[in-house]
């Protein structure tokens, strides 16, 4: 990760904070945090009060006011020293990205009810980017017989530039048909040409204001009645999966990859993949949760409760998948979206 903007507003611009927590004073330049009002918060450790020389420190808020706007510095920081600056800032602050007046983005500390919503409503702004993208798809006859699935992942790379501007996707863009919906994640199969009734399915993860998203799609393109009924169990699936979630509060990832198998089988499928049904999903570059990749999966061997925060105090959010396959005609569905809110 290369160096970030960080807009501080309160103590650490103080020379001897940055002296304490990045061994150097900082050169930055001044700039407003608009949307937000000033409020202060108590501050009980120790060490943080030793450095800022108070235990009052400003916290910045949310504001109904659209003048309204905080004056601080944006500081450019080392990833270390933005490591060092998440370790100062107590739990009451969590670090978002916000856009500063004079357009620069910039990490911004503030208050936890406030970061949360500006999360959750990012990552649904970024699902619904998407959604709009996958029904232009649609829309244009994109996914059709005669059409390679590099071309197709290639026409949708450009209709998303096009509609959104020049966008990144945080995994590699897939589109599979025919035998190859069959495939896990990590497989690579050679491209393929899609046929006259043929199913395929597209799994995109593009990133919007910094923060991912990841949805999936399947499509028929003629009347086989097996691949029409696969792809209309697919949401089917993935919802009563979400049912099942929203009733189990302390439901862990191993509980929910089961009921996942089990509906698939209920339905008359298996589940495909390489054994897990879904993932952690936030701001990019995304993280894992302590270091532990299986935690960061909806997996058998996550036994660790779904509903949780991680190292930097942010709740986790989840993107269900729902990979359904038909081994014995060799063909396969996908459908992914965020589980946990809209």
């Amino acid at each position: 990760m290369s160096d970030q903007l960080l807009f501080s507003y309160g103590t650490l611009q103080l020379p001897q904070v940055q002296r304490a927590r990045f061994g150097r004073e900082l050169v930055g330049s001044a700039d407003a945090l608009p949307g937000f009002r000033l409020d202060t918060v108590t501050i009980t450790d120790p060490a943080v009060i030793a450095d800022s020389g108070s235990d009052r420190h400003p916290m910045a808020v949310r504001s109904e006011d659209p003048g309204d706007a905080i004056e601080g510095t944006v500081l450019t920081l080392s990833p270390a020293e933005l490591d060092a600056a998440d370790h100062y800032e107590v739990e009451d602050y969590l670090r978002i990205k916000a856009e500063l007046r004079s357009g620069a983005k910039a990490w911004v500390y503030v208050d936890s009810a406030t970061a949360e919503d500006h999360r959750a409503r990012r990552l649904l702004d970024a699902q619904q980017k998407a959604t709009d993208l996958f029904d232009e798809v649609a829309r244009r006859g994109i996914i059709a017989a005669g059409e390679s699935e590099q071309a197709i992942g290639d026409r949708i790379r450009d209709l998303a530039n096009d509609m959104f501007g020049t966008t990144k996707h945080w995994h590699k863009r897939i589109v599979r048909s025919g035998p190859h919906t069959l495939f896990p994640y990590k497989e690579n199969p050679p491209d393929r040409v899609l046929e006259h009734d043929d199913i395929a399915f597209v799994d995109f993860g593009p990133i919007f204001e910094e923060f991912e998203a990841d949805l999936g799609r399947t499509y028929v393109l003629g009347e086989d009645p097996g691949k029409l009924r696969l792809a209309a169990d697919l949401p089917v699936v993935f919802e009563a999966g979400r049912r099942y979630f929203a009733e189990q509060p302390d439901i862990t990832g191993a509980q929910l990859h089961a009921e996942i198998a089990r509906l698939a089988r209920e339905a008359g499928w298996t589940l495909g993949g390489t054994g897990h049904a879904g993932h952690l999903v936030g701001e990019f570059p995304h993280e894992k949760i302590d270091a532990a990749e299986i935690e960061s999966y909806i997996a058998p061997g996550n036994t660790t409760p779904m509903r949780r925060t991680d190292r930097a105090g942010r709740v986790c959010h989840w993107i269900l998948e729902v990979h359904l396959v038909d081994s014995a005609r060799g063909f396969g569905g996908f459908h992914e979206q965020l589980l946990d809110l809209g």
